[in-house]
């Protein structure tokens, strides 16, 4: 509270009173020394003033000690001050002052894609649909706990992310599903955010779809013309037509603008896992009801001009092994080596790593992304399509080194490197040539002595189920290969695998004829279903090359522990060579940080292309490739020319394809294929019948 300043005259009288006797003092003492008469006269007039001029003195006037305490609270009061004071300037400066500022370090801008495009004269044609990926969509409570009152019609995904932070535990327990039923728990509903706002921008500031849809704005259109396919990314996919008829709600959109539209089909512009989720889509809507939507085998060619596949995990990614096995992939792995213990402590109730695994275990969406095809696609244990010979010859002194150039022409040397191995527990067994390998047999090796003390844990997980005679076999394994992967996640978890794959399946077909394949749990895996009858219609694969993209992983058995996760990838294994493909227990290969390039590239090289059992109608297909270049500067923030899974959503190249296209261009118009990678002659290596 103020004071008046009536308050503090007391105090600085007194001190100006304390100056004069002092100063007085001096000058008696000089005088006394001059002239010892007077000395006593001096005394009595000095107590005189003295009675004359008391004051009040104020308790405690001495100056305050300078404390550690007052150093961090100017500290922090000086950078909110600066906070505040750059919000502010920010908020209130004309827009064309930081455009100012950019262009005088930069140089002239460049058109956005949608301003360029617009100047040579094209305009909206063929609306456009936009399918999101996973994690990318919103999602907003409806109903829940009495710990998330106050959050009805709120984000509790996307946004700020503002209710983790506030209520971590009710958050988890509201975004997790029920490891049962694959729905949300009684008592709780969560859905998709509806319309483009669901998936413009992950969080503050993080787009998403933002610069695809501004860019299209460019060229005249706008909501009408355009759809955000939102569905809720957790559920299996077949399960979001079940609780919220997602599937039938994009049919009727589709319909809907090809109707308002002149008949004019719609371009689709699937991301990432959203790229399997259409693929199921189409298998869907030509099925007949009640099992499908009914639209018969040529709805697709009635309905859909092209689908422009982005950042594509038509294959899955190795990613996701790893995040179903130990909730780790190359960065989380890099911290929990950089602050040992961290993510393991119990926080106000979180246990970090083990809250992350049980609510990621719950997503059944995410078993799509699980490698598929097997060692035919992915390799074996002496062989992977990206690299050209073996690297670990039982030969001894034979160098075999090749080195994975991909996009970059310099990603890493993949000396020693064996992709086929996704999974080697200790560096040597990923080297070493099959035949010297001796492997356990974990399959049949009983769960019986169960960890100490695992029933007192906060989180189950399956893994306290097993015990330290099944861990041991797991590690005793030695080596997983895409074709023992499930095997070992039927293993570790089989409640959470026996809902998998219930939804999703992960092989080659035999004979795309048999009746079987009619199923929903094969209508995901391009290589276990039939492209529509579709002729005139259009596939793209377009995703980013040149970044290390994770393709196998090196782990080892954590310290024992009653309630941990008992594997952990081995951060402390490098490569022999500065630039070698392995570093922090994680093999590298090239693509776009999350899906390697044989996920994305292979079937519109190979496995469509043309007329195949997989494509019995020839859609035309192509591979579009986008070269990563980092932005020039910090003012430039996510690049426009990224390479990366979801910046490459920001790439002007990729956005100038997609604008032309929808404005009515063919693949041929745009220059059919553009490849810097080996795509075609990795593909070439993969023996598949086609």
């Amino acid at each position: 509270m103020n004071k008046p300043l009536s308050f503090y005259r007391p105090y600085f009288l007194s001190k100006t009173m304390s100056f004069l006797r002092r100063r007085n003092s001096t000058d008696s003492s000089k005088t006394r020394i001059a002239d010892p008469n007077i000395e006593k006269d001096g005394a009595d007039d000095g107590d005189k003033k003295k009675d004359q001029y008391k004051i009040p003195q104020r308790r405690n006037s001495g100056s305050k000690k300078w404390s550690c305490w007052d150093n961090c609270c100017w500290f922090i009061g000086f950078i909110c001050s600066i906070w505040w004071f750059c919000l502010f300037l920010y908020n209130t400066m004309p827009d064309s002052i930081p455009q100012f500022v950019t262009m005088a370090i930069t140089g002239p801008l460049p058109d956005p894609p949608g301003v360029k495009l617009r100047k040579e004269g094209l305009t909206a044609n063929h609306p456009v649909v936009l399918v999101p990926g996973v994690v990318t969509g919103g999602l907003e409570l409806w109903e829940g706990r009495h710990c998330a009152e106050g959050l009805l019609g709120k984000r509790l995904w996307g946004g700020s992310f503002g209710e983790f932070y506030k209520r971590p535990l009710c958050w988890l327990e509201h975004i997790s599903l029920d490891n049962d039923t694959g729905f949300d728990p009684p008592g709780i509903r969560v859905r998709p955010v509806t319309g483009l706002v669901a998936a413009d921008y992950f969080a503050t500031g993080y787009f998403v779809w933002a610069v695809v849809i501004a860019n299209l704005a460019h060229i005249g259109y706008e909501e009408k013309s355009l759809y955000m396919a939102a569905y809720d990314w957790r559920l299996s996919f077949q399960n979001t037509e079940i609780r919220d008829q997602s599937l039938t709600r994009i049919k009727s959109n589709i319909e809907l603008l090809v109707a308002t539209h002149g008949g004019k089909k719609v371009v689709v512009l699937p991301h990432s896992m959203g790229v399997q989720y259409f693929l199921h889509f189409m298998k869907w809507v030509e099925t007949p009801a009640p099992r499908g939507g009914g639209g018969g085998p040529d709805w697709s060619a009635k309905h859909i001009k092209a689908i422009m596949n982005i950042g594509a995990p038509f294959l899955g990614s190795p990613k996701s092994i790893a995040l179903h096995f130990s909730i780790e992939v190359r960065d989380i792995a890099a911290l929990r080596a950089q602050a040992p213990g961290l993510l393991d402590k119990d926080v106000l109730g979180l246990q970090t790593f083990k809250h992350l695994m049980r609510m990621f275990r719950t997503w059944d969406a995410t078993f799509s992304m699980i490698p598929k095809g097997g060692e035919t696609i992915w390799g074996g244990l002496d062989w992977s399509p990206e690299t050209e010979t073996v690297n670990n010859s039982a030969k001894k002194g034979t160098d075999n080194s090749t080195r994975n150039t991909g996009g970059n022409g310099n990603i890493c040397d993949t000396k020693g490197v064996n992709y086929g191995r996704l999974i080697s527990f200790n560096k040597d067994w990923a080297e070493t040539h099959s035949s010297k390998i001796e492997r356990v047999d974990f399959k049949h090796v009983a769960k019986g002595d169960k960890l100490t003390n695992s029933s007192n844990c906060d989180i189950w997980l399956e893994y306290h189920e097993m015990g330290n005679r099944a861990i041991k076999a797991v590690a005793d394994h030695k080596v997983y290969t895409a074709g023992s992967i499930l095997d070992l996640l039927h293993y570790v978890a089989p409640k959470l695998m026996a809902r998998g794959a219930s939804h999703f399946s992960y092989g080659i077909a035999d004979d795309l004829d048999d009746p079987k394949y009619d199923q929903y749990k094969y209508w995901s895996n391009p290589l276990e279903t039939k492209l529509p009858n579709a002729p005139d219609m259009e596939i793209y694969s377009l995703y980013g090359v040149g970044l290390p993209t994770e393709r196998g992983y090196i782990y080892k058995v954590a310290p024992p522990s009653d309630c941990s996760i008992p594997f952990q990838i081995d951060t402390s294994v490098d490569g022999d060579s500065e630039d070698s493909c392995l570093r922090g227990g994680v093999f590298s290969g090239d693509g776009d940080e999350t899906v390697p390039i044989i996920s994305a590239g292979f079937m519109c090289a190979k496995g469509w292309r043309g007329k195949t059992r997989f494509n019995p109608s020839g859609i035309r297909t192509y591979n579009r490739e986008y070269k990563h270049a980092p932005p020039a500067n910090l003012l430039e923030g996510r690049g426009t020319q990224s390479g990366s899974h979801v910046d490459l959503l920001g790439n002007f190249a990729l956005i100038e394809d997609v604008l032309r296209v929808a404005a009515g261009a063919t693949g041929e118009d745009i220059g059919g294929d553009r490849v810097y990678s080996d795509i075609f002659k990795w593909s070439e290596r993969i023996n598949i019948k086609l």
